[in-house]
């Protein structure tokens, strides 16, 4: 029930965001949008959960991955495809919103992070396709987002079952966190 009510949420604020910035009506608007929507609802789950611990890591997650993205934007001086600026490399939309869908996964499971997943691959689309990165651009970024959220967050649930399936047996691998 839970879940539902947060996959309803995420399209009826992504929808009512669209309608905001429908003067542009392109890729990038919905990026643009993404890329506020993630992390919000990242943190509004942490919120909804009273899991004070997840909000810290969260925000180290995202702190840590902008700090990152930014440094190396300012380091290597890139020129973007559209030749506006020189901040192509790394993709900081990409690093932000993956890091946000990566923060969901791991503190919360898959069911809950595969719309964020969606939305921050349509993020780094939307970079190329304005023309704003190229896809080296996207991919770092995502992968800076990505070990930044891993680093920092810990599953949600003292306990966690998985199941294991190897050739000539099958079973499930309890793991306990302390």
């Amino acid at each position: 029930m839970l879940l539902f009510a947060m996959y309803k949420i995420f399209l009826l604020v992504t929808l009512f965001c669209h309608t905001l910035f429908a003067q542009k009506s392109t890729p990038e608007t919905l990026g643009d949008i993404f890329l506020v929507l993630l992390p919000t609802s990242a943190y509004v789950q942490t919120l909804y959960n009273e899991d004070i611990e997840g909000t810290q890591e969260l925000t180290y997650s995202l702190v840590t991955a902008l700090s990152v993205t930014y440094t190396l934007k300012y380091s290597v001086a890139k020129e973007r495809p559209n030749a506006e600026d020189t901040l192509s490399f790394p993709s900081g939309h990409s690093s932000f919103t993956f890091a946000a869908s990566t923060y969901i996964w791991r503190r919360y499971g898959f069911h809950y992070a595969f719309l964020p997943y969606l939305a921050s691959c349509y993020t780094a689309y939307s970079r190329v396709y304005a023309k704003k990165h190229d896809s080296v651009d996207v991919i770092a970024g995502s992968f800076i987002g990505i070990v930044a959220a891993l680093y920092f967050t810990t599953s949600y649930k003292k306990v966690t079952l998985q199941p294991l399936t190897k050739s000539g047996y099958e079973g499930v691998v309890i793991n306990y966190t302390w």
